[in-house]
């Protein structure tokens, strides 16, 4: 699978200088962490859930959460694990395309007992969601998963979701922050991603952002998100990747605020994008993607298919941004110093810009490099057209 593959050759040709590459859920875990991108989470018990899975990944989708936590009502376990058993089964003997599935579960026992009960169809299994993750609670879950992996002889990933009141409250951050990073450094090989749980954060005291907020607003949840990059997502070899929040609506609500995007990137034949964007509330989202990257998240949770194609088109590399890391990291510059941008209009420090450097040109393996005169409203606009 590769981003973008929805697309007809000739449009991907007219939009990249450079495509992304293809990888499977064999490819390196630095790869498929940055590559899973907008990562979707469906229910378990939908009846028609591998239709819908193959339907999604004919759209752009290369990742989704098959879930059976909160998604779901207690009373709804039981059977939506077998149906999850009989999905899995009806997409090992069809022939549509399959992403990256994980499933998220609720206790670390339904590790085992799911990887015994899918059979052959364990193959289709990338991993599992780990929920409320703190050191205490997450150990077993890992545990489950190693024991597992040995069970089903293929690589399973665990995707921690920090989501606990432990975590929010401040006076047991530090020490829950400290247990994690512990726990998913010991198993480091087995944590393909930290997910973020901003909504459980809210619950916490009771809050809800508005679709004219960001996750970013909530000073509450700012907060927690800072202190999770500091400790977790380190560029110094130390660090993971951390997912950016869920965004909670699809629907036009009553706005307080004046729209977040401006018109000049959508001039011409993009404005009518522009204003379905802006009644679908994607102007908010829009700007939270770009928040995320700034405070060091990549990809994001979505619980709705129109989210994916934003989350995608802003992940891909501008041109401008690919010519910078290029003369960042070129070998003759190993010893440093300070250059003008190809684009002359700021300036590239070898030594500090270096690890941002190297992250770009990994995401621009795997979401690829715009021409030069392309925006991401040319990349949002084809996505939008091939999912219609």
């Amino acid at each position: 699978m590769r981003h973008f593959e929805h697309l007809a050759p000739s449009v991907r040709n007219g939009l990249f200088h450079q495509e992304p590459v293809a990888f499977d859920a064999g490819s390196a875990a630095r790869t498929l962490s940055v590559a899973l991108g907008a990562t979707l989470y469906a229910p378990a018990t939908r009846p028609s859930l591998a239709a819908d899975v193959v339907k999604q990944a004919e759209r752009g989708v290369v990742s989704m959460v098959l879930c059976l936590e909160d998604s779901i009502g207690d009373h709804d376990v039981a059977a939506a694990e077998e149906n999850l058993v009989r999905q899995f089964a009806a997409l090992d003997g069809g022939s549509g395309r399959v992403p990256l599935l994980f499933v998220r579960v609720r206790r670390p026992a339904q590790i085992t007992d799911l990887v015994r009960r899918l059979g052959p169809a364990v193959r289709l299994l990338s991993g599992f969601v780990l929920p409320k993750f703190t050191e205490d609670r997450g150990v077993p879950f890992l545990e489950a998963l190693t024991e597992a992996e040995t069970e089903c002889g293929q690589r399973l990933f665990a995707m921690p979701v920090l989501e606990s009141p432990e975590l929010l409250h401040l006076e047991t951050r530090r020490e829950t922050l400290a247990g994690i990073s512990r726990t998913v450094d010991k198993y480091r090989e087995r944590v393909l991603a930290l997910r973020l749980g901003v909504t459980d954060f809210c619950s916490a005291y009771g809050l809800r952002r508005a679709p004219d907020m960001t996750a970013y607003d909530v000073q509450l949840v700012a907060s927690v998100i800072a202190d999770v990059v500091n400790v977790l997502g380190r560029a110094d070899g130390s660090g993971f990747t951390v997912t950016g929040p869920v965004w909670e609506y699809f629907r036009q609500h009553e706005r307080m605020f004046k729209p977040q995007l401006r018109r000049t990137p959508f001039a011409g034949p993009a404005e009518e994008l522009r204003t379905a964007l802006i009644e679908h509330d994607m102007d908010g989202l829009l700007r939270e993607i770009q928040l995320d990257r700034a405070n060091g998240l990549q990809g994001k949770t979505c619980i709705h298919p129109s989210h994916v194609a934003p989350v995608h088109a802003l992940s891909v590399v501008s041109h401008e941004e690919f010519s910078d890391a290029q003369d960042i990291l070129r070998p003759e510059r190993d010893g440093g110093g300070v250059l003008r941008s190809a684009y002359t209009n700021k300036m590239n420090e070898v030594k500090p810009h270096r690890a941002w450097a190297q992250r770009i040109m990994l995401r621009a393996e795997v979401f690829g490099v715009a021409r030069e005169d392309v925006s991401f409203v040319e990349l949002l606009a084809a996505s939008v057209r091939a999912g219609a």
